[in-house]
């Protein structure tokens, strides 16, 4: 049987009519309408299309970004999902097609493919208290599920926002993590590894914020996001604290080519992080998990 691709799970796709999109699998030229400078390495692009919409995306899906002349990568959405007229997209430079893709400036193409895989799972979390837990360039992929979360705040229980980096000049989206935590019917905690003279917050790593958060582990969901070493030991203090396996999800990073299931660059174990994931539950992958060389 054929991989199946989730490119087709989109908010609202029981509400489109055939041919209004273009096909997520065909690649298509976007121009980058804003580039804003996050931190020294990494820059958010808002880009839309020349011609043609996409799917929207749903909260945790990537696209496949091509720098003309130079390659593909797949990269997380970042921005929030209600801006249904253009992708939003927080990439690190880390080699030499993100590299071109971050100097990109306004006006400038971009092929891009998607969107992709299976995203946070926002409707089977509705009623439950929630644990968001990211880790540096982490929290980009968590960010369109906040916004989604925010806009529709009466559907859970208690929300609880963990982040963490290694320096607060490392911190993303620092004036957003502010303007959250100022909500009061969220709780926002943020710890950084290293300090300067000028930070008052919390000094350590990012999962031992969870045991002194307050959330109930019995009816809990938690999402995490961030390198693998940090995954484990949420996930760690996550069961440890009560909460099922069942219920705490994890977003893979893996490196993927074709985004369909077919070239098998991200298959971990029996699964393909580009069709059956990002965003995995973590009890269908724990023994795979564990075993860092896989």
């Amino acid at each position: 049987m054929p991989p199946v691709c989730r490119s087709s799970m989109f908010m609202g796709a029981a509400d489109t009519s055939p041919g209004q999109y273009a096909d997520p699998l065909v690649p298509g030229v976007y121009r980058v309408a804003h580039r804003r400078r996050e931190l020294a390495d990494t820059v958010t692009l808002d880009i839309v299309p020349v011609s043609g919409m996409r799917p929207p995306a749903v909260p945790g899906q990537f696209n496949m970004l091509y720098a003309f002349g130079i390659g593909e990568v797949p990269v997380s959405m970042s921005g929030d999902p209600a801006n249904a007229g253009a992708f939003v997209h927080t990439i690190r430079e880390v080699g030499a097609v993100s590299r071109a893709l971050v100097r990109l400036s306004p006006g400038a193409t971009l092929g891009v493919r998607g969107p992709f895989g299976a995203g946070w799972p926002m409707r089977e979390t509705s009623g439950a208290d929630l644990v968001v837990v990211a880790g540096g360039l982490g929290l980009a992929p968590l960010r369109p599920a906040v916004y989604e979360i925010l806009a529709n705040r009466s559907r859970y229980g208690r929300v609880v926002i963990l982040f963490g980096c290694r320096h607060p000049r490392e911190m993303l989206f620092g004036h957003e993590l502010e303007r959250w935590r100022r909500r009061f019917d969220i709780e926002v905690e943020v710890t950084v590894d290293h300090a300067d003279v000028n930070w008052h917050g919390h000094v350590g790593v990012v999962p031992a914020l969870i045991a002194r958060a307050a959330f109930d582990a019995g009816r809990a969901t938690a999402w995490i996001c961030g390198p693998e070493l940090m995954m484990r030991f949420s996930v760690s203090a996550l069961r440890d604290k009560g909460v099922a396996d069942e219920r705490i999800y994890v977003s893979m990073e893996r490196n993927m080519k074709c985004a369909v299931g077919h070239c098998g660059h991200c298959q971990f174990g029996p699964a393909f992080v580009c069709r059956d994931g990002p965003v995995m539950r973590y009890d269908t992958i724990a023994r795979n998990f564990a075993i860092r060389e896989i």
